[in-house]
């Protein structure tokens, strides 16, 4: 009985690592070709990382681990681009709003520091890639603006 229970959590955690959809980045472990970015109804915006172990790790978990930190950061550093270019009221660019008004520097970090990561995948060779998204409804409140 406890052998099937093993079975039975190895199997359902191998289902959750790899998703049950597929993948929309990955195609036999591999990174396909093109990757398609574009935003779910208009309601999120959505960013996707790319990262590579580090040299030194050891195993798979710490090359796994080590790869998904620089995802991470690479999906934020993508996010934060893509957060910069959204038009405001008055037709200016977040970039534009941050130049005048430091506070709103201030939440756009704190945004992308608290962006949902919806999906962590990894390559045959351990690297991985991450995708994160970010609410524009969630993002306007927080800068007390209309997005367009």
């Amino acid at each position: 009985m406890k052998k099937l229970i093993g079975v039975t959590l190895v199997f359902a955690l191998a289902v959750t690592l790899t998703g049950c959809g597929g993948s929309k980045y990955l195609e036999n472990g591999q990174l396909k070709s093109t990757i398609d970015q574009t935003n779910e109804l208009d309601k999120y915006i959505i960013a996707i990382g790319l990262g590579a172990p580090a040299k030194d790790a050891t195993d798979s978990t710490q090359r796994k681990a080590t790869s998904r930190n620089a995802a991470i950061v690479a999906a934020q550093y993508d996010l934060v681009g893509r957060v910069k270019g959204v038009k405001i009221e008055g037709g200016i660019s977040i970039q534009k709003a941050i130049e005048t008004d430091s506070k709103i520097s201030a939440i756009v970090n704190d945004s992308i520091l608290g962006a949902e990561t919806t999906k962590t995948e990894w390559t045959a060779d351990d690297g991985c890639v991450v995708t994160m998204r970010l609410d524009k409804d969630k993002l306007a409140k927080q800068l007390n603006v209309k997005l367009q």
